[in-house]
């Protein structure tokens, strides 16, 4: 049987063009470049990081507002142990991705195990994990680390730079995690009924602390990469970054409901929000509206996802009563 054409299925990708053809007629000479493309795709690799993440976590129902202040938590410590004990940055680096990674287990065993709401779950893990950032540091950025803590940041490999192609091999394991294996089925029917899913067998906690372990693995990724950009521990790093992260998987077609959503969209709702950030500073805009325009796009994201379901559910309650 022939799957019937939906525009929502393209909706992103109609976005995408638009706002790429917005900037490129209003900032010609800089939006196009090889090197604003470069630098673009090389901001944007760490929302695209923690995106893949946070689809699971939202395919779930759930949500993890917790990432950027995990992400500055990564960075300090994997930017003291460097700088206070002289130890090997990729061993250090190491230990930064175990913590968030260990940041969202907690934020997992509270919701799968206490039943405590993922907002206020991870809207507790981003204040302790942000107030030991500040604690560890005293407020102060930690600096003196070694040149070569740069490369993962700043290198390039084979003239692209390193941060994209992770942010692609990530993409890549978040699609084939989904798409190809049992625990990707588990995390879609989870979040489409979560009573049936147990009834059916599946075992909830589990697949929900792997989902928040996952997203908290992801958030340490990326903060080994911010730490590589700046060179430096900053306890203030990555303030709002959740925003990015949230709205781009939503335009990307995950549904805040759980249950709906596909990997390759994200990516498009990734750059959307790479190409909007990018666009309104070659533009000038200030900083305070850029911060409403991202505001009016998530609001207009899940708007539009509430009334998509809206549709479906009266489509598939219309073809019931035709049946009946």
């Amino acid at each position: 049987m022939k799957k019937k054409f939906s525009f929502s299925n393209i909706f992103v990708y109609v976005i995408l063009i638009v706002v790429v053809a917005f900037f490129s007629f209003s900032a010609p000479d800089s939006f196009l470049t090889s090197n604003n493309i470069f630098n673009m795709l090389r901001q944007v690799s760490m929302i695209g990081i923690c995106s893949v993440g946070m689809t699971m976590v939202l395919l779930t129902a759930g949500i993890d507002i917790s990432v950027g202040s995990v992400i500055a938590l990564v960075g300090v410590v994997s930017a003291l142990l460097i700088a206070n004990t002289g130890m090997p940055v990729a061993l250090a680096m190491i230990i930064g991705v175990l913590v968030g990674t260990g940041c969202g287990t907690i934020s997992g065993v509270m919701v799968a195990k206490f039943q405590v709401p993922a907002l206020i779950a991870t809207l507790a893990m981003q204040t302790i994990a942000r107030g030991f950032a500040f604690i560890l540091t005293k407020g102060i950025p930690v600096y003196g680390l070694p040149e070569d803590i740069k490369v993962i940041g700043q290198g390039y490999m084979a003239g692209i730079p390193i941060p994209v192609i992770i942010m692609a091999l990530v993409f890549l394991l978040g699609w084939w995690l989904l798409e190809k294996t049992r625990f990707g089925r588990y995390v879609y029917a989870i979040g489409g009924n979560e009573e049936v899913a147990r009834l059916s067998g599946i075992d909830v906690k589990k697949g929900l602390l792997k989902v928040y372990a996952l997203s908290g693995f992801f958030a340490g990724l990326a903060g080994v990469i911010m730490l590589s950009r700046i060179n430096s521990g900053q306890p203030n790093t990555s303030e709002g970054f959740e925003m990015d992260v949230i709205t781009g998987a939503v335009l990307g077609g995950v549904s805040v409901a759980g249950g709906e959503g596909k990997i390759l969209n994200v990516i498009a709702g990734v750059l959307i929000m790479g190409v909007l950030s990018n666009g309104m500073t070659l533009l000038n805009l200030d900083t305070y509206w850029q911060w409403v325009v991202k505001g009016a796009v998530l609001l207009f994201a899940v708007a539009f996802d509430n009334m998509q379901r809206a549709r479906s559910a009266r489509i598939a309650a219309e073809a019931a009563g035709a049946e009946a």
